[in-house]
């Protein structure tokens, strides 16, 4: 998720996961979390939520837009040449979310909070694509 995490090839961030959100699954628009791969649950990743169960998402890369489906998420990377997210292997279901990342704790200099941001918005109705009806 560069360059948010790991932003020079000589540094490794390590960051905090919160798990208290995972009660009521209680997630919003941009925030970062860590979910077990679709294809490998071995495997972690790090990932900015970026459509809610419900919402319709569209992406420069789909000549589609797509409803996310109740009980999943559409996640993105930071930076989307070459991220690994739900534009590769589509909306993950809720039951793979582990926590939602709050703050970088190491190296020292990064130390700090991990904001929320949107690199894309859902779209809020299908109404504002051309030549829909």
């Amino acid at each position: 998720m560069s360059p948010a995490f790991n932003p020079g090839s000589d540094t490794s961030d390590y960051v905090l996961v919160e798990k208290f959100c995972l009660d009521k699954y209680r997630f919003s628009h941009g925030d970062v979390v860590v979910f077990s791969s679709p294809s490998n649950h071995k495997e972690k990743h790090i990932k900015r939520i970026i459509g809610l169960p419900g919402d319709w998402i569209g992406t420069p890369n789909l000549d589609d837009v797509l409803k996310v489906p109740e009980g999943h998420f559409w996640v993105e990377g930071d930076n989307s040449v070459s991220s690994l997210d739900s534009r590769s292997f589509g909306p993950i279901p809720l039951g793979l979310i582990r926590g939602r990342v709050t703050h970088i704790v190491w190296p020292p200099q990064r130390m700090g909070r991990v904001e929320k941001e949107t690199n894309q918005r859902p779209l809020s109705s299908l109404q504002d694509r051309p030549g829909f009806y």
